[in-house]
């Protein structure tokens, strides 16, 4: 099954202080992890949904397809539409990783378990992680059949109402550790080896 890479990165990192995405952790921006990622896991092709302020042209993402999103504010729910939009035209293309740009734990091992588990449900259209530490939910995995339900998404919110709203739709995958998003300084600090915090402060 081809799988595709949406990496949602349109946000603004308000509570961040701005700048979130371009934030270094173990040497590299936060995107640039997630995008590697996604790489590492065979997703191809990768689309990145950026803002229009283009505080992201200088990352160097590779090979990803960078698609703007000209209105960032209306929330999760139009940068979700327009990545899944972005690969209607490539038939190729059966499901779709949903990935936020801000989550640069996500594991390739991780990845390749929802997609053996989506292999494993052909009749199931998401399968989305259930992780053991926090229980976060993403990467979301959807089918090409349901992505016209992110027509209907709203605000700052993704497919979670959706999956909330239809469990029949949905197959869950436990998975070890910890997927956790950097929202803020302490967030990102968290995550600091002791080394990489003392260059910080210097």
């Amino acid at each position: 099954m081809t799988t595709a890479a949406v990496v949602l990165a349109a946000g603004a990192g308000s509570r961040f202080g701005g700048g979130k995405l371009l934030a270094v952790l173990h040497g590299r921006p936060i995107l640039a992890h997630v995008v590697a990622t996604a790489r590492a896991a065979g997703l191809d092709p990768i689309v990145v949904v950026v803002p229009p302020t283009g505080e992201l042209d200088g990352l160097d993402l590779g090979v990803a397809r960078r698609v703007t999103n000209p209105n960032p504010a209306e929330g999760l729910s139009s940068s979700v539409r327009l990545g899944l939009r972005a690969l209607e035209l490539d038939d190729a293309v059966e499901a779709a990783a949903i990935m936020p740009g801000d989550q640069p734990l996500v594991r390739p091992d991780v990845i390749a378990g929802l997609l053996a588990a989506l292999d494993a449900s052909p009749a199931t259209p998401f399968v989305v992680p259930r992780y053991a530490a926090d229980g976060a939910p993403n990467p979301i995995v959807a089918r090409r059949s349901i992505w016209r339900l992110a027509d209907e998404l709203a605000g700052d919110r993704g497919f979670g109402p959706v999956l909330a709203a239809h469990p029949e739709l949905v197959r869950f995958v436990a998975v070890d550790g910890a997927n956790p998003d950097i929202d803020t300084p302490d967030d990102l600090a968290r995550l600091l080896e002791p080394a990489d915090r003392a260059r910080d402060v210097s």
